[in-house]
C-alpha cells in the first residue's frame, strides 16, 4: 500500500487583507508523507526569499532521502534515526539560507519561521523553530503540539501574562528562534504515534493571532471531512477577522496503517 492511500493533504496560502506580498510558502507531499510551513522575515522580499528556500531546500531533501528509507527498512524506524535524519536537514536548510544572506545587503539578517512534520512508520515527528504551529485533532480533542519560539510564549511561561491575553499584545511577532539568522539554529523535534483519524493542522501565526484555537477546533470538527474547503474556510475565517498578516493553513489526515514492513 502507498503511503498516499494513508495519508490525505491539503495547503493554503494567502497574503491577507493589510499585505500586498505573501512572505509565507508551503509545501504538502502525501506521497513523500511531508509537510512544511514556513512564514519569512526581513526587509525588501527577503522573508519570501527565506521561505521559498526553507521549503525547497526541505523538500528535495526528503525528496531524496525517503524513497531509501522506505526501501531499507533495517533500524529505519528507530526514534533517533528520526531525530537526527530531521535535524541534520533542518541544520543543513538554516546554512544555506545563513549563506545566502551573508552574500547579498538586501537579504542581511533575513529568516523564517519553520513547522515541519513527517510521517513515518506510523508516527509523525514535528519539527519547528519559531512561532509558526502545528495542531491535533485526535477524537474531537484538539490540542497543540508545538511551543512557541516567542518574547511572548516566555512571558507566559514565567506567569507574566495570561494565555488568553496574549493575542492581544504588541509582542505577538517577536521570535526568539528563526531559520537562517543565525550560521546555527536550535531545532525542536517530538516524535507522536499517529492513529488512524488523526487530523494535523500546520499554520503561521496569521491564522492563530486571527483566530482562536476554540475557533479552529470548531471548523476542523465541522468542516474536516473535506480538507481542501476546510483550508479555505480557515483562510476566509482570519481574513473575515481582520487578515492583518499573510496566512498558510496545512491540514494532514491520517487514513490508514502505514507502518513499514519489517524483514
Amino acid at each position: 500500500m502507498k503511503l498516499s492511500d494513508m495519508l490525505e493533504m491539503a495547503a493554503s496560502t494567502d497574503p491577507g487583507l493589510l499585505r500586498s506580498y505573501n512572505e509565507d510558502a508551503v509545501f504538502a507531499d502525501a506521497a513523500l508523507g511531508v509537510a512544511i510551513l514556513a512564514d519569512g522575515m526581513g526587509g525588501s522580499n527577503a522573508g519570501e526569499v527565506a521561505s521559498g528556500l526553507a521549503c525547497a531546500l526541505l523538500s528535495s531533501g526528503f525528496a531524496r532521502f525517503v524513497p531509501t528509507c522506505n526501501e531499507n527498512t533495517d533500524g529505519d524506524g528507530d526514534p533517533a534515526f528520526v531525530y537526527e535524519r530531521l535535524i541534520d536537514e533542518v541544520e543543513a536548510a538554516n546554512r544555506a539560507i545563513f549563506h545566502v544572506a551573508q552574500g547579498d545587503p538586501e537579504y542581511l539578517g533575513m529568516g523564517t519561521t519553520l513547522v515541519l512534520v513527517w510521517f513515518y512508520d506510523n508516527r509523525v515527528a514535528v519539527a519547528h523553530v519559531g512561532d509558526s504551529r502545528c495542531y491535533r485533532l485526535r477524537d474531537n480533542h484538539f490540542e497543540r503540539l508545538t511551543r512557541d519560539h516567542s518574547v511572548l510564549q516566555e512571558k507566559i511561561d514565567r506567569g507574566m501574562i495570561r494565555p488568553e491575553d496574549a493575542r492581544f499584545s504588541r509582542q505577538q511577532n517577536l521570535v526568539t528562534r528563526a531559520l537562517g539568522v543565525y550560521p546555527n539554529v536550535n531545532v525542536e523535534v517530538h516524535l507522536h504515534e499517529a492513529r488512524p483519524g488523526d487530523l494535523l493542522l500546520l499554520c503561521s501565526d496569521g491564522l492563530s493571532d486571527m483566530v482562536t484555537d476554540e475557533d479552529i477546533a470548531l471548523n476542523l470538527q465541522k468542516m474536516g471531512g473535506n480538507l481542501e474547503q476546510a483550508v479555505d474556510n480557515l483562510v476566509r475565517l482570519a481574513n473575515d477577522n481582520g487578515g492583518r498578516d499573510n496566512i498558510s493553513v496545512i491540514l494532514a489526515r491520517v487514513r490508514g496503517d502505514y507502518a513499514l514492513p519489517r524483514g
